[in-house]
C-alpha cells in the first residue's frame, strides 16, 4: 500500500516557474526531493503531503505531527529511514 506522507519543506529550488519548483522535504529525519508544481503557494517551513515525489497539498504543522505520531506507533517511520517499500 502506498501512503502520502507529510514533510517539512527545508529549501526550494527551480526558480520562479511553478512547474520546475523543487523542494527538499524533511520526513522526520529523512530528506527527499519533491516537485512543488501542484502547490505553488508553498514556502520554506510549510508542511506538505507528498506522494510518489509530488507535493499534493499543504497541511498545518499540528496535522503533520499527528501523522508522524501515528507512523511512529506503527513503526513505519523507521521503515522510511531504512529506505523500505
Amino acid at each position: 500500500m502506498c501512503l502520502a506522507i507529510p514533510g517539512k519543506v527545508e529549501s526550494i529550488s527551480g526558480g520562479a516557474d511553478p512547474i520546475t519548483r523543487m523542494g527538499r522535504v524533511n520526513f522526520g529525519g529523512v530528506i527527499k526531493e519533491a516537485s512543488l508544481a501542484y502547490v505553488p503557494e508553498v514556502q520554506v517551513g510549510d508542511y506538505v503531503i507528498v506522494h510518489v515525489g509530488f507535493a499534493l497539498s499543504k497541511v498545518d504543522e499540528d496535522e503533520a505531527q499527528k501523522v508522524f505520531g501515528y507512523l511512529k506507533q506503527m513503526q513505519e517511520l523507521d521503515e522510511l529511514k531504512e529506505g523500505g517499500p
